[in-house]
């Protein structure tokens, strides 16, 4: 037993050395692997490494790409970009005014710079020239006491008191043409690109071309211009863009990722929809090191164009209204020899949509004894007028609804007096009548007498009307109903809401009544009406339908978003009271004795509507008050009568007669366009139908195809409004 114990403790010893040395083994190998894992770190990839290390940032430097598109409802390209050559310049870190004075000077050898612009604004920069270009001067700007005791912020200061009108006359056309180039030159970011000229000449874009090698940081790129298909054809409600950052705006621009060069939307369509036309841009990611020196560029996005947007005007009768307001306000202008006279509006819209088809405005300019035409489509969401009995409609379902009249009401037609003021009654006596009559003629009286008859008063001859001025809210509420005094909530800034008179004197709720007190916009006039013909249900008025990714000429891009149709309010009036002012409309468009019968009696589409003439006050154009002189001469309608598609309104402020009938001329004109349209796209539909079998995909951009799509669209957004007219209906 005692040996087979010793036999075993040596067996376990003879174990220890063979693991101690594979112990040493093993970690022998270990080492080896760091150390050569060490070798290859600092001998093969060492400079790689220490370059990671002495890179302390990374700039993304972003470019601009052309803005989208804007098309009309048939996707028709309304504007457009245009390549146009442009020079450029990218400061590089570290760079010098020294050295960017030198590349100036050079640079302005090859492009002409207009200087006439340099005015009295542009002093501080030429000082700031001036001490660049004349440093000895300079010095002499302070004496040596002034240098030892002052600040060097001070002595620029002082420097800049001193520095006289007589130092700056020293520039030469030439000079200033440097001090353009350079001021560019300055402004922009380390390594953002900076646009020194845009539209530049061949023969320039070729000579700095030729010579980039002694203009270091200068480039040549193609930049892009807004380009508008239609010329000045609704050029105000397209907006502009601007060629940089404006000043005001220039911090709030800058936070949201955009260069000092870059182009904008300055107004309406551009600007409201600056985030959808801007496009992403173009990124490039440069790499410094310690010393502030570019290691690598490395491309980050190649940026996509701007996205389209698609309205729901129709540039082909927008084109033809805005020749008629044109050729009929001349004619006016020429029949009545009127100085004031010197604009007009038109609105057409889908009542069932809310689309707005066409906004048209034209104004007149008296250029040295010529009259020049200029586009004012802005004006009509943006000026407001006294719209007379056009808005009639409103006071009867006002009516109506406050228990003042019922259907079939009759009330007595003469003139009235109200103590203290002149006798008023309607264009004629009408004797008895009823409501419709009371549309279909224009009754002044009829109206008057609901509105007391709303406010609870006691009307005698000649005696004081006693009214609580609470009941001018009363008119408006219901009036508001209708896009009335309020925002019609039209997708473009700066829209105007009209004017509410501040007197609450009772007789000017009886013109209030008769739309000669508060004022409205034709925008407005357009979403009254077509509150009235869609049976109650006031729409959001749209401009824009459809946002799509970017297009090129052949392929719509497709659709990214779609604006459906919204109903703003249900009018709180019951549904046979709408009937019957619809039924009244009709009587005004239809039967004889209505007041816009001559001019509609034998029009096939079935119109509908209310005619209107308000007294107006004229100011000048220093805003002088000429008096009450003057008339709007408006008009709203819808047709067909029965099931619309479109409404409109039409306006003719500052006529100096009542008798003239040139806001009927253009109501009549503009319906015979647009049906005149519609038939013959349907026409050419049916032919391309017959010839194909079947319409291609309009993304084909077939112009068959894009009727057929249209009309189909049309009917999508009709069945969707109706189906939403039909829950609120519901409810």
């Amino acid at each position: 037993m005692m040996e087979s114990h010793e036999n075993l403790t040596k067996k376990k010893k003879s174990h220890i050395p063979f693991r101690l040395n594979f112990l040493f083994f093993a970690v022998f190998l270990l080492f080896s692997i760091v150390i050569l894992r060490l070798g290859v770190v600092q001998i093969v990839n060492g400079e790689e490494y220490k370059k990671e290390l002495e890179r302390t940032e990374n700039i993304i430097v972003k470019n601009p790409v052309p803005r989208g598109r804007i098309l009309d409802s048939n996707w028709r390209v309304i504007v457009d970009n245009e390549p146009v050559n442009a020079i450029v310049y990218s400061r590089m870190p570290g760079t010098t005014q020294k050295e960017r004075l030198e590349v100036a000077t050079k640079l302005s050898k090859y492009i002409e710079v207009p200087i006439d612009d340099i005015s009295d604004k542009d002093e501080r920069d030429l000082k700031d020239y001036w001490l660049i270009k004349f440093p000895e001067k300079a010095e002499e700007k302070y004496s040596e006491k002034e240098f030892a005791e002052l600040e060097d912020s001070e002595l620029y200061k002082l420097q800049l008191e001193r520095i006289t009108a007589s130092d700056l006359s020293v520039f030469t056309p030439e000079e200033l043409e440097i001090f353009k180039i350079k001021r560019e030159l300055d402004r922009g970011y380390d390594l953002t690109i900076n646009i020194i000229k845009d539209n530049v000449s061949q023969e320039e874009f070729a000579v700095v071309s030729e010579n980039l090698g002694e203009l270091p940081g200068v480039d040549i790129m193609t930049n892009w211009d807004r380009k508008y298909n239609y010329g000045s054809t609704f050029q105000t409600i397209l907006g502009n863009v601007t060629s940089g950052l404006p000043s005001e705006k220039i911090d709030y621009y800058l936070s949201r990722g955009y260069s000092r060069n870059d182009r904008i939307g300055a107004s309406y369509i551009e600007e409201q929809y600056e985030d959808v036309l801007k496009g992403t841009k173009e990124e490039t990611k440069y790499i410094k090191d310690k010393s502030g020196n570019i290691i690598e560029t490395v491309p980050v996005s190649s940026g996509e164009r701007g996205q389209d947007l698609v309205l729901t005007i129709d540039m082909e009768l927008q084109k033809k209204v805005e020749q008629i307001i044109e050729e009929e306000l001349l004619q006016a202008k020429k029949n009545s020899g009127n100085y004031m006279l010197d604009r007009a509006f038109v609105v057409m819209m889908n009542p069932k949509t809310g689309e707005i088809l066409s906004l048209g405005g034209k104004q007149l300019i008296d250029n040295n004894g010529s009259v020049e035409v200029q586009d004012f489509s802005i004006g009509t969401m943006t000026s407001q007028y006294e719209m007379g009995s056009a808005v009639k409609g409103a006071t009867i379902l006002t009516g109506y609804q406050t228990g003042a009249i019922d259907i079939g009401t009759y009330q007595y037609d003469e003139p009235i007096k109200i103590k203290d003021t002149p006798l008023t009654g309607s264009y004629t006596r009408l004797g008895r009548i009823n409501d419709l009559t009371a549309l279909k003629k224009s009754s002044n009286v009829y109206m008057f007498k609901t509105t007391i008859s709303m406010a609870n008063a006691v009307y005698r001859y000649n005696e004081a009307l006693n009214i609580n001025p609470k009941y001018f809210d009363t008119m408006r509420y219901y009036f508001s109903q209708f896009g009335l005094g309020v925002k019609t909530g039209i997708d473009l800034p700066n829209e105007a809401t009209g004017y509410r008179g501040t007197e609450t004197k009772p007789g000017l709720l009886l013109y209030l009544s008769i739309g000669q007190y508060d004022s409205y916009t034709p925008l407005q006039m357009a979403q009254y009406i077509s509150t009235i013909a869609n049976g109650g249900y006031r729409m959001k008025p749209l401009i824009v339908k459809e946002i799509r990714q970017p297009s090129n000429d052949s392929k719509l891009g497709n659709v990214v978003y779609q604006i459906t149709p919204q109903v703003l309010n249900r009018v709180d009036m019951d549904d046979k009271y709408i009937k019957r002012v619809q039924e009244g409309f009709r009587q005004v468009y239809q039967e004889a004795g209505g007041t816009a019968y001559t001019q509609f009696y034998n029009a096939p589409y079935s119109p509908a509507g209310k005619t209107g003439t308000a007294q107006s006050r004229y100011y000048g154009p220093k805003k002088e008050f000429y008096g009450d002189n003057t008339y709007n001469l408006t008009l709203v309608g819808y047709a067909p009568h029965d099931n619309p598609e479109v409404a409109f309104s039409v306006v003719v402020p500052w006529m100096s007669t009542d008798k003239d009938a040139v806001n009927k001329t253009i109501g009549r004109r503009i319906l015979d366009a647009y049906f005149g349209l519609k038939q013959s796209r349907n026409t050419s539909t049916s032919a391309a139908i017959n010839v194909q079998g079947q319409i291609d995909s309009p993304d084909n951009n077939d112009q068959g195809g894009q009727n057929q799509s249209q009309a189909e669209g049309s009917l999508i957004s009709d069945v969707e409004t109706t189906n939403a007219i039909e829950v609120i209906r519901n409810e």
